[in-house]
């Protein structure tokens, strides 16, 4: 029997994608039985929802181009989600590429994962400084917390004050809190009885999804951009949960005389080559073990406990990942830096009196230093 003779909706209303029922194995997929139910949601979203169960499917960077390439050409507010724990590995590079002249709002979320006692304006300040230095101009930037509800009226006003009759535009790359905040938007500024998907997997928006408003425009959900240079798509599924915080990081401090090495879990590594006694404070997820050790036995250490002792990843897990590879680092005199690895967290370097480090991470994972963030 064809989809036309199913009357199927055209797209799934939890991800977006054109709904099918011949083809098990692709986008779209749903049971000719599931038509019934209200709202029609892909057999993909309905195990996500109901058995938190991941099916791999998602978009490649072609064809996000392909769907994202299409703002400019039309007037529209861009609202750009990225992940305040993850800032740099989760920015659109090029972004002012894609949306020519329309203006910008960048909403910085997970901003509840930060220690309470960090002035917000600080972090405003830090984000403009880095947006601007990514050639990112915005008209406002806005921090919350989509999982605890933090800031998301700021959102909705900045959005109703920059708006002026335009289409709103969301856009962000995978695992930054999305669709959580379009479901805000559902509930609170439209008639749709949906929800989107949302799940701590990559790519769960698979289509753009328009959610209708009042006056006639829309909000327009589009596919999380999946950057392979975070380690939050490249580690097993399991895995997620702990190398992804889901409340307040207690920092760890560590004293170090140059020649140790700390452990993160078995996924990254840091050696503090050259450099005076100094302390490095590390904003990783609580879930996630730090191992400290001398850098001459780091390599035994590494060889006998990979998978065990130092994991995530367990032994099933290391196969599928790159191999570690080590990239040189050499923070200046003269101020505090961020060594961030993108997906588990960062290291800030407290002194100013420099240093040289070696950072191993699975081979074409980020690394980036920046000012500090705290």
């Amino acid at each position: 029997m064809s989809d036309t003779q199913h009357a199927i909706p055209k797209q799934c209303a939890g991800c977006g994608v054109k709904l099918q029922t011949e083809r098990q194995k692709e986008p779209g997929y749903t049971p000719a039985a599931a038509l019934s139910r209200t709202p029609v949601v892909c057999q993909r979203c309905f195990r996500i929802k109901h058995y938190n169960e991941a099916i791999g499917t998602t978009l490649n960077q072609d064809d996000f181009l392909k769907i994202v390439g299409g703002i400019a050409a039309e007037e529209a507010l861009v609202v750009n989600i990225v992940d305040l724990f993850d800032f740099e590995g989760s920015l659109i590079g090029g972004l002012h590429r894609f949306v020519g002249n329309n203006p910008v709002i960048l909403v910085v979320n997970k901003v509840d994962l930060v220690p309470k006692s960090i002035n917000p304006n600080r972090i405003i300040n830090w984000v403009q400084r880095q947006a601007k230095e990514n050639g990112l101009q915005t008209v406002d930037i806005v921090l919350c917390s989509a999982k605890k509800n933090i800031g998301f009226e700021r959102v909705i006003e900045s959005i109703q004050r920059h708006r002026a009759g335009r289409n709103v535009v969301v856009v962000g790359a995978t695992n930054v809190g999305k669709s959580t905040l379009i479901n805000r938007l559902i509930r609170d500024y439209s008639d749709l009885d949906a929800e989107l998907t949302t799940s701590p997997y990559p790519g769960t928006t698979l289509d753009v999804v328009r959610i209708p408003l009042d006056d006639g425009k829309a909000i327009i959900d589009t596919p999380g951009l999946v950057y392979t240079h975070r380690l939050t798509e490249l580690v097993e599924k399991k895995d997620l949960g702990v190398i992804m915080p889901d409340k307040e990081i207690k920092p760890m401090v560590y004293q170090l005389n140059s020649g140790q090495t700390l452990f993160f879990g078995g996924l990254a590594r840091m050696d503090f080559v050259r450099g005076e006694h100094q302390s490095f404070t590390c904003y990783v997820a609580n879930s996630l073990g730090i191992h400290r050790t001398k850098l001459e036995r780091a390599d035994e250490l590494y060889a006998n406990h990979q998978g065990e002792m130092l994991s995530p990843p367990d032994k099933e897990g290391l196969e599928k990942l790159p191999p570690l590879s080590k990239q040189a680092v050499r923070i200046p005199r003269g101020g505090q830096q961020d060594v961030l690895i993108s997906g588990i967290g960062w290291i800030k370097v407290n002194s100013d009196a420099g240093c040289e480090l070696n950072i191993y991470v699975p081979k074409g994972v980020k690394v980036a230093i920046r000012p500090s963030l705290i």
